[in-house]
């Protein structure tokens, strides 16, 4: 089945948090992610994990703020973007947004950057989505491998 996207789809990111507001929307850390954010913010690990996520059998995630959103929107804005985690950087070539083209028109009912831009390429994309998946399956393995520790 040939892929809408053959000819590419136009994203630019306009960091108008938009995507933070996602309801329901878990943003799930790898280690080393979580090792950059730390870091990024000059914090211990321990300290990170502590106050901005919530450590799961199933992950490590991002904690929400009081109003549901991501805890690192600030002024409309991702306050962590330079070291923003895999799934917030493949935001929005997700495999439920490149269902079809119906759900990547849904998409600009708040994602101001979604057909305007930048032209990426179906390999592109692709790239990304395969990028994604290696990332998931790291995950998955490094949560076993902590299941199995404790």
């Amino acid at each position: 089945m040939e892929k809408f996207y053959r000819h590419g789809l136009k994203f630019t990111c306009t960091t108008c948090g938009e995507c933070c507001k996602l309801p329901g929307g878990r943003v799930e850390l790898k280690i080393s992610e979580a090792e950059n954010i730390s870091v990024f913010l000059h914090l211990t690990m321990d300290d990170f994990l502590e106050t901005f996520c919530t450590v799961e059998d199933s992950g490590i995630y991002l904690k929400d703020n009081a109003k549901q959103h991501c805890i690192f929107l600030e002024n409309e804005t991702c306050a962590i973007y330079d070291v923003r985690p895999m799934q917030c950087r493949t935001f929005p070539f997700w495999p439920e947004n490149l269902k079809s083209p119906y759900r990547w028109k849904q998409l600009r009912s708040f994602c101001e950057g979604v057909d305007r831009g930048k032209l990426h390429t179906a390999k592109q994309i692709e790239t990304v989505r395969s990028e994604q998946r290696k990332s998931d399956r790291e995950n998955r393995r490094a949560n076993k491998q902590i299941a199995f520790a404790d």
